[in-house]
């Protein structure tokens, strides 16, 4: 048995022992070698890589058999050692500063387990602003009940969206880009696109929500006395506090950008403290809960009457203090009365009700719970009160704005909080973000996020339920702490001490900021490295290192819109849009991948359904508009845009996405519904087949016939678009592909919305007939073939001549399909061009199944023809009422609800003129000629040309013009039947005789033609001219085309015959109907 021999690998030029195999050599594949890290790249992660096996040369005899196979497929051997040595890239930034001394040979095998990579990350992200500065104010307000069905809902969503993600990760390697890329691959450049823009802006207005929450902390809890502007009001808080933030968060925004773009190592190094104050912090609050059960932290709250009083402007909470034997006023008395003597005129509320003090947080044991149940929605600036506490009702005759109260900055209800709330439970891709760095990805990010997920919404409803046992209602509402004296809230509950959550969400919140400035701009590089949205690309680039430092730029500039918002409550629901959508096409995708079934949707993940997925992507868009529904609408039209912008000017992508598996599932549903017979009238449009003719560039010879096929297309029906190659495929598999390319370029040029189908077929007849019969699929099947006249049909050597041309209009004929045929196509307007004025004629000379009407309806709908008017010719006969008809038809237009001149033409019966006996004759004597005698290829050129100078030699003939002249009357008349041109016979039997032996005596050799013909030629003269007279000046002329002869004998004659019926005019569509009726006057 022999071995393989180990081969020295070789730079592959394509060659296999000297030639190159005849497939390589005809379909220009090109092999793509990259010298490099023999990192297998997103495209082809295994299979087809460019390095794989191209010098290993088996000369073993084992596989000798497959020896043609082994330059374009692995061994398994050789597969199998590749998957063994894949790994995928890290991720996050390759830091400059890391590699400046030495530069990557290999890839860091990844090391991180499911706790640190993604459950800590998680946490971090999830754990932040809102529960330090909000979640006790949600509580107050909205009560214990309600807080907790905004935590469950928000909570649920996330979870849900979680085992979601958890099913799209375990499905295949998630490179960087995180929900991006899963999204983007599972639902389609354009949903990943649109999303993957939307969650960018979701994070950076992330980072401007945590800024503003840290300058909160900072000027209202650490440094008051930082702020720039004051008040001078106490109506003027508001505005001076969001200018203070407006300011300081423009420097911080500054201050951070500058640190992200100097070293993001930095950045990411400090994570695990910031994680390390969010923990913290969260076990003071645990711990000073525990406390309050057996001692309460001390924070009294001043009451008047039922109203809670700020403590930021007086430290006695009484109206008299006594001090040696002597009862002075307060500085609580001075705020409310015009003077410190006890005498004063003081504020009526303030007489009537008496100052209680109250401790502010009572402690788990206290029963205040049952307090803090319901909710207390407030108007703006409606002051904090306690529910149960006695109160006197004041006339409030001076104005309360400068009273010591403490109020409401904003009208409170349960839908803005539910978007202010929910940025707290965002932050669940953190674990799907860092996938390259796991050990095991598929299995730690599920375990990870929805532990996490579980331990966070843990930690909110506990929370929840604790603030509302242990702290005062009062104090809950109290956004800011001015009941305990500027105290945080939340800190006020903390052992030991309240400035541990003051400085530990100081730098969470910050470090939170951090992470958002460095996280955007990468995903934006991402989005903009994968080309699919144009307008973005110049943020793919960076440093050399790969820092996206445009993309930095524009993140700082978008966060500072937020910023100058300067209201963390405002920014929330904005960001929630943002993050709610990307959830809920996490969820679609994974549901549309499930339902779909697909071969390759696989996931490790088992406990997943797309009944859950269904339910996440509806609770995400019922939160969007819970939240907001104006910023819903508008979050929406954003990803709509960008959706759209990509769909039309994006790079095309094919990334196995399932809503190309979609389209691909509901086409076979469609295709299997719809009826394989011929569809109602009612909903009959031509479904064309358009054939074209390439030269031998394989470009195509009349363009213009795809821009006809477009003006064509407002019936919204299929276009096929065929051609003909000669020869076997094999041969011709080269010319097919290039063909193909030509023609779908130039249908992109000419925006015609259809398929491409090239036939390489032994003679172009029969490929011809192959495309009739066989293009389209069940009830998709054309039902109309366009085609271009053959303007060379006189030249035998042509592939598509008079023969091919003949036996196309049989097989449509006997396919039951309509015919359109464009004579002179090349004069035919292009999509630029506009007739500003014109008409469409129509010669109604058989009636084909209304096509002639319907054509030019059609064609008026595309603005080349929309401003031309419609005229329809139709042809009386002797015995018809042609006033009559002309009203009937009249009518019949109305109910087919189509506007239209009508003009009803008559042609009587007279002689056949010489000159048509000169066309028959001429006609006969070339086919003889040709039949008789086998002449060579330059002979037959020189006849043709002969018999064409005798033809116009005879048209220049003075008598023969003035017998054309005879033979056109003022008015014609053309509808033929048979009982009608029997009548017409016999009627006119004996002048019709007469006249013929005059003419037979004019030239004897006349008698000798087949009469047949010379009637034949007499109708297309005739007709001819009668066009003319009529229509020469029509921007189209559409007629009835006359079926070819049952004889085979008479092809050429029949060539002949719609050459002098449509002699003299620009442009001509000749019409042949299928035989059923395609217009109908019924609703």
């Amino acid at each position: 048995m022999f071995l393989f021999k180990s081969q020295v690998p070789v730079e592959f030029t394509g060659e296999r022992g000297g030639e190159i195999s005849d497939c390589e050599e005809e379909c220009n594949h090109t092999w793509i070698v990259s010298a490099g890290d023999g990192i297998a790249r997103e495209s082809s992660p295994f299979i087809n890589s460019a390095e794989m096996d191209r010098g290993n040369m088996y000369e073993g005899k084992n596989m000798a058999l497959f020896e043609e196979e082994m330059d374009s497929n692995p061994m398994v051997s050789s597969l199998l050692n590749k998957l063994a040595n894949y790994t995928n890239l890290t991720q996050g930034v390759v830091e400059h500063e890391a590699d400046e001394d030495t530069k990557r040979k290999e890839v860091k095998v990844p090391r991180m387990g499911t706790f640190i990579g993604v459950y800590l990350p998680c946490l971090q992200n999830i754990l932040g602003v809102i529960l330090f500065l909000r979640l006790t104010w949600i509580v107050g307000t909205a009560g214990v009940l309600e807080s907790f069905i905004i935590v469950f809902m928000c909570c649920a969503c996330t979870m849900l969206t979680a085992i979601s993600m958890s099913a799209i990760a375990t499905n295949g390697v998630v490179p960087a880009g995180g929900s991006y890329y899963m999204i983007s691959r599972s639902l389609g450049p354009e949903f990943g696109g649109a999303v993957g823009l939307c969650f960018y802006l979701g994070t950076t207005f992330a980072g401007a929500m945590y800024i503003l929450g840290t300058i909160e902390i900072l000027l209202t809890y650490i440094s008051p006395s930082a702020a720039i502007f004051k008040a001078e009001d106490g109506g003027e808080e508001t505005e001076a506090m969001l200018n203070n933030m407006r300011v300081y968060g423009t420097c911080i925004i500054i201050l951070m950008a500058v640190v992200v773009f100097v070293g993001v190592k930095y950045v990411n190094k400090l994570a695990l403290v910031f994680l390390a104050c969010v923990i913290l912090s969260i076990i003071a609050i645990y711990a000073g809960v525990i406390k309050t059960a057996f001692d309460p932290p001390d924070f009294p709250i001043c009451l008047l009457g039922n109203r809670t009083l700020s403590k930021r402007s007086f430290d006695i909470c009484a109206k008299f203090t006594e001090s040696n034997n002597e009862t002075k006023t307060t500085t609580l008395w001075r705020l409310f009365c015009s003077s410190s003597l006890h005498n004063a005129t003081c504020d009526d509320y303030f007489s009537l009700n008496n100052v209680t003090e109250i401790q502010g947080i009572p402690g788990i044991m206290s029963g205040v719970l049952i307090d803090n149940l319901w909710s207390a929605y407030s108007e703006k600036g409606s002051i904090v009160e306690k529910k149960d506490q006695p109160s006197v009702s004041g006339s409030e005759d001076m104005k309360i704005g400068g009273r010591p109260y403490v109020f409401t900055d904003i009208m409170t209800y349960f839908t803005m909080l539910v978007g202010i709330y929910f940025p707290s439970v965002t932050g669940i891709m953190a674990g799907s973000n860092r996938s390259g760095d796991l050990k095991d990805a598929q299995k730690s990010i599920p375990t990870g996020t929805i532990l996490a997920i579980s331990t966070t919404s843990f930690i909110y409803l506990s929370c929840i339920v604790l603030f509302g046992a242990c702290i005062e209602g009062v104090i809950l509402r109290d956004k800011f702490g001015e009941a305990v004296n500027g105290n945080l809230v939340v800190g006020t509950l903390a052992w030991p001490s309240p400035w541990v959550i003051v400085i530990g969400s100081f730098f969470s919140t910050c470090g939170a900021g951090l992470q958002s400035l460095t996280g955007a701009p990468r995903l934006l590089q991402a989005i903009a490295r994968d080309g699919i949205v144009p307008f973005i690309q110049v943020f793919g680039h960076g440093k050399a290192n790969g820092e996206p430092t445009w993309a930095l730029l524009l993140t700082a500039g978008i966060c500072e819109i937020g910023i100058l918002i300067a209201s963390l409550d405002s920014v929330a629901p904005i960001l929630s849009m943002f993050f709610l959508m990307c959830y809920m096409f996490v969820n679609l995708a994974c549901a549309v991948q499930t339902l779909l079934r697909t071969p390759n949707w696989r996931p490790r993940f088992k406990y997943y359904h797309w009944t859950l997925s269904f339910l996440g992507m509806s609770l995400c868009l019922a939160l969007m508009f819970i939240c907001s529904w104006y910023y819903a609408l508008i979050a929406m039209l954003i990803a709509g845009c960008i959706y759209k912008y990509i769909e039309y000017r994006g790079a095309e992508k094919e990334w196995g996405d399932g809503i190309r598996g979609l389209s691909l599932n509901a086409a076979r549903y469609a295709l299997l519904r719809v009826e394989d017979g011929p569809p109602h009238t009612k909903n009959w449009r031509p479904q064309l087949l358009v054939l074209l003719n390439l030269d031998c560039e394989q470009l195509v010879k009349h363009p213009r016939l795809l821009s006809f096929t477009s003006q064509l297309k407002a019936g919204k029906g299929l276009t096929i678009v065929g051609s003909v190659l000669q020869g076997t495929y094999l041969d011709k598999c080269t010319e097919t592909q290039k063909a193909e390319e030509n023609v779908k370029a130039l249908m992109a040029v000419e925006k015609t919305k259809g398929f491409c189908q090239i036939v390489v077929s032994p003679s172009f007849r029969d490929g011809i007939s192959h495309l009739i019969q066989s293009a389209g699929l069940g009830g998709m099947k054309h039902n109309t073939v366009l085609m271009a006249w053959p303007q060379s049909w006189k030249r035998t050597e042509n592939h598509f001549s008079w023969k091919n041309f003949v036996d196309t209009v049989r097989e449509t004929t006997a396919a039951q399909q309509a015919l359109l045929v464009a004579k002179n196509i090349d004069l035919f307007p292009t999509n630029q061009e506009r007739f500003t004025e014109g008409n469409i004629d129509v010669w109604w000379i058989v009636h084909d199944g209304g096509m002639l009407m319907l054509l030019p309806f059609l064609l008026r709908q595309h603005k080349v023809w929309r401003k031309c008017k419609m005229r329809i010719f139709t042809v009386a006969q002797m015995d018809d009422n042609s006033i009559q008809m002309k009203k009937d038809l009249q009518m019949f237009l109305y109910h087919l609800r189509l506007n239209a001149e009508v003009e009803v033409v008559e042609m009587f019966e007279n002689d056949i003129s010489a000159f048509t006996y000169e066309k028959t004759l001429m006609m006969e004597q070339r086919s003889q000629m040709l039949k008789q005698m086998q002449l060579s290829k330059n002979e037959r050129e020189r006849e043709a040309q002969l018999i064409h100078d005798r033809n116009t030699a005879s048209h220049l003939t003075p008598a023969v013009k003035a017998s054309v002249a005879a033979s056109v009357p003022e008015k014609v008349q053309m509808t033929w039947t048979k009982e009608k041109f029997v009548a017409e016979k016999h009627k006119n039997k004996d002048t019709n005789v007469s006249g013929f032996k005059d003419i037979f005596n004019m030239k004897p050799e006349w008698g000798n033609l087949n009469q047949s013909n010379v009637r034949r030629m007499h109708t297309a003269v005739k007709l001819n001219g009668v066009v003319l007279n009529k229509s020469q000046h029509a921007q189209l002329v559409l007629l009835n085309m006359p079926g070819p002869p049952k004889n085979r004998k008479g092809d050429e004659n029949y060539m002949e015959f719609l050459e002098v019926l449509t002699e003299g005019l620009d442009r001509v569509l000749l019409v042949r109907g299928s035989g059923r009726e395609v217009i109908t006057i019924y609703s």
